[in-house]
Order: C-alpha cells, then sequence, then structure tokens
C-alpha cells in the first residue's frame, strides 16, 4: 500500500466521519444534557461498533477478492457514485442539528453499550463500509496488512470525531445549535464528497 493511497483513506474518512448522522447525534444528545464526562465513554462506544461494523465489512470484502475481480470492480464504482450521492445529500441539508438534550442519569458504561448499538447495529453503516473501502484497497496486495492498517487509522479518526463533537457539545453548544454554522459545516463536507466521488470515477477511467 503506498502512502499516497493510506492519505487518500485517511482524508475521506475524516470527512465522511463529521457528517452527522445517528451516532453523532446520539453523542451530541448525552453532552448537551449531561456534559463533558460523556465524551469518553461515549467515543469508545462509537469505536467499538465502528470495529464490528468494518470488520464483517472487510471479510465480506475479502470474500470479493477471492471470487470475482469483476464483482470487486463493480462494488467500487458503485461506492464512488455511492460518495457523491452523500455528498449532494449533505450539501442540501440545511442548517438543523436535531439533537435533543438527554438528560436521564445513566452510568458510562450505559452510555458506552448505547453508543456501540447504535453505531454497530444500524444498516447503513455496513452498507456504508462495503461501499466505501473497495476504493482504497489493492487486490494485489495484502489484504489482511490493508485490513489492519485502514481499521486502526478509521477507529483512530472515529474516537478523535466523536469525543470532539461530544466536547464541542458540552463546552460551546451554542456552536452545534447555530444553523448559520451547521449549514457551512454541511456545504463544505458536501463538496468534498461529490469531489472524492467524482475523483474516484476518474482514476478508474484512466486506468
Amino acid at each position: 500500500m503506498s502512502f499516497e493511497n493510506w492519505a487518500a483513506f485517511a482524508a475521506a474518512s475524516a470527512i465522511l466521519l463529521v457528517i452527522p448522522g445517528p451516532t453523532i447525534l446520539l453523542v451530541v444528545s448525552y453532552a448537551l444534557g449531561q456534559g463533558w464526562r460523556t465524551a469518553l465513554p461515549m467515543a469508545v462506544g462509537v469505536a467499538l461498533g465502528d470495529f464490528t461494523a468494518m470488520t464483517l465489512s472487510m471479510l465480506g470484502i475479502g470474500a470479493l477478492l477471492a471470487t470475482s475481480a469483476t464483482v470487486f470492480t463493480v462494488l467500487k464504482v458503485i461506492g464512488a457514485g455511492y460518495l457523491i450521492y452523500l455528498g449532494i445529500k449533505l450539501f442540501r441539508a440545511g442548517g438543523a442539528l436535531r439533537a435533543e438534550p438527554r438528560t436521564d442519569a445513566v452510568s458510562s458504561a450505559k452510555m458506552m453499550a448505547h453508543a456501540w448499538l447504535v453505531t454497530a447495529l444500524n444498516p447503513k453503516s455496513i452498507t456504508f463500509f462495503v461501499a466505501f473501502l473497495p476504493q482504497f484497497l489493492d487486490r494485489h496486495a495484502d489484504f489482511w496488512t490493508q485490513m489492519l492498517i485502514f481499521e486502526t487509522t478509521f477507529l483512530a479518526l472515529a474516537f478523535a470525531n466523536a469525543f470532539g463533537y461530544a466536547l464541542i457539545a458540552a463546552r460551546a453548544r451554542n456552536v452545534v445549535r447555530n444553523p448559520r454554522a451547521i449549514r457551512i459545516f454541511n456545504r463544505t463536507g458536501g463538496t468534498l464528497l461529490v469531489g472524492a466521488g467524482i475523483a474516484t470515477v476518474a482514476m478508474r477511467s484512466g486506468n
């Protein structure tokens, strides 16, 4: 695996992770209601959930690699289209971040388990990984080494992202409730995602 390929994966992952989905809304809800103490257990739970979904997805992709190069190539093209779709959807999302404060008193272990369940059992998570990961896999390199590097990178970013969202929601609540800030954030992220998808299609066309 080249450094450029890893850097592209890390950059795309960072952009995708900051998109507010069910997991991030849950993190923000706990942080708005209970403050900064939620940051660590929620971040750990999110990372564990992503580990579960990503491992299952990678194993399925590994099976595709071993059986059909054509199916794998088709999956990469579909994945590029999926990135463009996510980008357009995010660009048009507007300035709303619908997260209501959770004031129910729960232990750190329960918060972590809740974050894990929401992240791991969301059907969109596995679908996302199956569409996203093939963009960066090299069929001619060792699959297990790539799996280890990609999972470690993604989980570190997922942990940092969830932790950051929790701290921002706990300490700067006006930011996560500011429609203008959220709108700018969504449009910037959406544009970057569309660009990543188009770049992937262009690379496929040039090969």
